[in-house]
């Protein structure tokens, strides 16, 4: 069983950037569908970041456009999420998908991903 381990939350100062990554447990060299999520107490997961290693393309949420960025390792064990100008909003746990079940779209719903890690959480402070 695929496993996924977030890493890289903190607290942290409006402004300031973070980066994120997400350790899988085996190389997933057939996978293509790859993204970030986040979640605030009492909502449902929002689609952060999405990565089609086929194609090359990206996708982000608008709130993150020109702030976060989303990689991959070539040996697709380690996925990344680089995080800029953070602001309060940005505060959440932070998930990571892999694997879309179906074709790679966007939005797509956390539970259309077939792996998913624990979360990390993200605090920002104004």
């Amino acid at each position: 069983q695929v496993q996924l381990w977030e890493s890289g939350g903190a607290s942290v100062q409006a402004g300031g950037s973070l980066r994120l990554s997400c350790e899988v447990s085996e190389p997933m060299v057939n996978t293509r569908c790859w993204a970030w999520y986040r979640q605030v107490p009492g909502k449902e997961p929002e689609g952060v970041a999405t990565l089609n290693t086929g194609s090359g393309d990206t996708r982000y949420v608008n709130s993150v456009k020109g702030r976060f960025t989303i990689s991959i390792d070539g040996a697709k064990k380690r996925l990344f999420l680089q995080m800029n100008s953070l602001k309060p909003d940005d505060t959440a746990t932070y998930y990571c998908a892999a694997q879309c079940i179906g074709s790679w779209q966007w939005p797509a719903r956390m539970s259309s991903y077939r792996y998913r890690g624990q979360g990390t959480q993200v605090a920002v402070s104004s």
